[in-house]
């Protein structure tokens, strides 16, 4: 009905190229339009004014002549008001966009290196996107935004890149780990020398206790019964003394065997050089030890 009355539809975000005679005249906006068929006038086709996308996969060898796939999104639009270079002068849009794309990827990225390609991406998608646009505009054309979506290389050169940085971060955990284990062990020698330390000076400071609590009671046995020299207080303390460990040793059921020298003149000998150094220790400290 629509021919039949010379009228037609241009539907939203669309435009039509209108010719008579077979050429050009004028492009129809969206919203009917009287098209008087029996004059000449014709429409020609329609085109598109919404954002469309095109993705690019080109295939590229890099400086250190890695081979990559690098994925380039381009985002493109009719210009409104040059409809007509756009309908007339490019058949095929996307095959012209994509060979410009070619022609910048291959130009730009074997100039830099695998690592640059993956720092520089922003600037390889501005080079594209100025070339396309110095290019498409002259044919009705806008780039609105030209994005590298991708960068991949080869498997074998991925797996490469993760051994060695995989390596590298398990070489820093080493040293790191020896680092704590250094730490540790420097910590447990200063304990262990502090530890030998306090023990020496317990030790130190448990023989002086003993040799002044032998060296008291023997004074206070002396002079408490009289007739009594220190010799014979000693020998009596260290005769009990020596008596009362034999008696623990045995008793205790989880005790070891030990072989020990045994008889009086073994306790002869011991009560004489305890009893020597006593009264060493003695004469030392105290000048009236002599008389």
């Amino acid at each position: 009905m629509g021919n039949l009355l010379c009228c037609i539809k241009v539907d939203q975000s669309t435009v039509a190229v209108k010719e008579r005679f077979g050429k050009f005249t004028e492009v129809l906006e969206p919203g009917c339009h009287c098209l008087p068929w029996i004059l000449g006038s014709q429409l020609a086709g329609h085109l598109s004014l919404r954002l469309q996308q095109l993705d690019v996969r080109c295939e590229t060898k890099t400086k250190d002549n890695v081979f990559v796939n690098v994925v380039a999104s381009v985002q493109y639009r009719v210009i409104i008001d040059k409809a007509s270079e756009a309908y007339y002068k490019l058949s095929n849009p996307r095959t012209q966009i994509q060979a410009y794309v070619f022609d910048v990827i291959r130009a730009s990225v074997p100039k830099l290196n695998l690592d640059d390609v993956f720092e520089q991406k922003n600037e390889i998608a501005r080079a594209v996107e100025d070339e396309l646009e110095k290019a498409m505009c002259a044919y009705g054309y806008e780039i609105v935004q030209t994005l590298i979506i991708d960068i991949e290389p080869d498997e074998h050169v991925k797996r490469s890149m993760n051994e060695i940085n995989a390596a590298a971060r398990m070489r820093l955990a080493t040293n790191e780990r020896a680092e704590a284990e250094k730490i540790i062990q420097i910590k447990r020698a200063e304990g262990e020398a502090e530890s030998k330390y306090l023990s020496g000076v317990g030790i130190a400071r448990q023989r002086q206790a003993i040799v002044d609590g032998l060296r008291e009671s023997v004074v206070g046995f002396s002079l408490n019964v009289p007739g009594t020299t220190a010799k014979d207080v000693l020998d009596m303390v260290l005769l009990t003394q020596y008596f009362d460990t034999m008696k623990e040793i045995g008793a205790t059921s989880k005790s070891s065997t030990v072989f020990i020298p045994h008889g009086p003149g073994v306790v002869r000998d011991v009560a004489t050089q305890i009893r020597d150094g006593l009264l060493q220790a003695t004469s030392t400290s105290s000048p009236h030890s002599h008389s």
